[in-house]
């Protein structure tokens, strides 16, 4: 579409040839890397768990914005393309790759999450006549936002399709349930509905909040809350329209992940319930009432198959023990950074600190609420160390404990004798947060673990789509 052309993506072709077949040793830094068969592995867990569970997926691209990843997201087979995006930059990229999909029969829905502005019209409406007939969804959360919908509407002559967003407490978008607000912005819609003019098909939350959660039992129910939110105001739907079919979206990684609590045998029928158990039971319990009024349900994630720190530390899946499903060992995203100097006894209590070259913008700068850092070493190109033997919370060992735009300073945390680093080594760094870490590269150079005695041969290279 025209609008790509407003942020040149560097080419495929020139980054394949300048890096495939190189060690991660030898590249200019900072780099951002994936790791291919930990990708895999994480979209694959969560495809099998929507399709045990029967609920329907929605994959959200925004994390890392490439056609590549999309794919692994989205899995293979004839079943439905339900994408998510946060810009319309990602919308305009996706659109070859969507319209591949309708080519071989299956059925495509896009859904842009940000409530719909007037300047954000043209450039929908472009996307709605690519992709056709109910190819394109829109979120609304105030009635001044239904102008730019009929604009779309007369520009296209397409019925536009609406999710209504709905805040059950993240409070960063939507409108509350029960309210006089939610009960005039849904009689609005389902006035446009009957006139023709769109269409609502469902209703959607996100539990921003979960992120700042430290066991499963949070993850669960904030996850029974999300769909909670949206079973009353379904019913407020039905009350005026009672056949009227919903789909209740709902979903942040870390109560998305969380389905699979569902598919573990937690404990004995004769034991006392855990918390665990509890949540889950009062989560089936919400599901079941769901089915009952006739609604669909369906999740959405975004940064479940790169996964980071702050997902680590939510605790949503078992990190430990014979159920162990969430570890450090699945965080497929790491920035190639370089020691650039050592400072033997400048830390606290005289400990060693080191200046890394990668800073704000390489890491990114959100906070993780396990730890004060900004980033935790791996333990690559590091001889004698192994993976960390305890969550983000307990970690012992080097970190980026301060940050600045390109550089950081990595500290010793913990007990025991620190580790040596030296001039021009070159480190793998967690981030806290994926998808801000990200942003600030044009692309990712693929590796792949499992490639024994090749583990840090770069063999491919996904460009990231810039821009808004």
């Amino acid at each position: 579409m025209a609008a790509t052309s407003y942020y040149p993506l560097s080419s495929k072709e020139e980054l394949l040839k300048y890096f495939v077949g190189k060690s991660l040793k030898d590249v200019v830094t900072p780099a951002a890397v994936l790791d291919l068969s930990k990708l895999k592995s994480n979209c694959s867990q969560m495809l099998e768990a929507v399709d045990t569970l029967k609920f329907g997926w929605r994959a959200h691209i925004k994390t890392h914005k490439t056609t590549e990843l999309t794919r692994l997201q989205v899995g293979g087979g004839l079943g439905p393309v339900n994408i998510i995006v946060s810009t319309l930059i990602e919308a305009e990229n996706i659109i070859p790759l969507l319209l591949e999909y309708e080519a071989a029969g299956r059925v495509v829905s896009l859904l842009y999450s940000f409530p719909v502005t007037p300047a954000a019209a043209e450039r929908l409406s472009l996307i709605s006549k690519a992709l056709g007939p109910n190819g394109l969804s829109l979120m609304v959360d105030h009635p001044d936002q239904l102008p730019a919908i009929l604009a779309i509407h007369y520009n296209t002559s397409i019925v536009p399709q609406i999710f209504l967003k709905i805040d059950m407490g993240a409070r960063r978008a939507g409108v509350a349930p029960q309210t006089e607000a939610c009960s005039s912005l849904l009689s609005s819609l389902l006035s446009f509905e009957s006139a023709g003019k769109a269409h609502l098909l469902g209703l959607y939350a996100h539990a921003g909040q979960s992120y700042y959660g430290s066991r499963r039992s949070t993850a669960l129910d904030l996850l029974r809350q999300e769909f909670e939110a949206l079973l009353v105001t379904a019913s407020a739907v039905h009350s005026v329209t009672p056949s009227k079919h919903l789909i209740l979206s709902v979903g942040a990684t870390p109560t998305t992940t969380s389905i699979r609590n569902l598919l573990i045998d937690h404990e004995d029928s004769d034991a006392t319930p855990t918390v665990e158990g509890k949540a889950i039971a009062a989560l089936r319990a919400t599901i079941a009432a769901i089915r009952e009024q006739k609604c669909a349900i369906e999740v959405h994630a975004g940064v479940y198959p790169t996964l980071d720190i702050q997902q680590l530390s939510t605790h949503a899946l078992p990190t430990e023990g014979p159920h162990a499903m969430l570890t450090w060992n699945d965080l497929a995203l790491t920035i190639v950074a370089e020691v650039a100097s050592v400072y033997p006894s400048r830390g606290k209590n005289g400990t060693p600190e080191a200046l890394l070259g990668s800073g704000t913008l390489a890491l990114g700068r959100e906070p993780c609420k396990a730890y004060e850092g900004w980033g935790i070493l791996t333990p690559w190109n590091r001889p004698g160390v192994g993976m960390p033997s305890a969550g983000p919370e307990n970690h012992v060992g080097w970190h980026v404990g301060r940050i600045s735009q390109e550089h950081g300073i990595l500290v010793w945390s913990g007990e025991g004798n620190p580790e040596e680093l030296s001039v021009g080594q070159k480190v793998r760094v967690w981030p806290n947060h994926a998808c801000v870490a990200g942003a600030g590269f044009g692309w990712y150079l693929i590796v792949d673990e499992t490639k024994v005695g090749r583990e840090d041969e770069i063999i491919d290279v996904w460009p990231r789509w810039r821009g808004w």
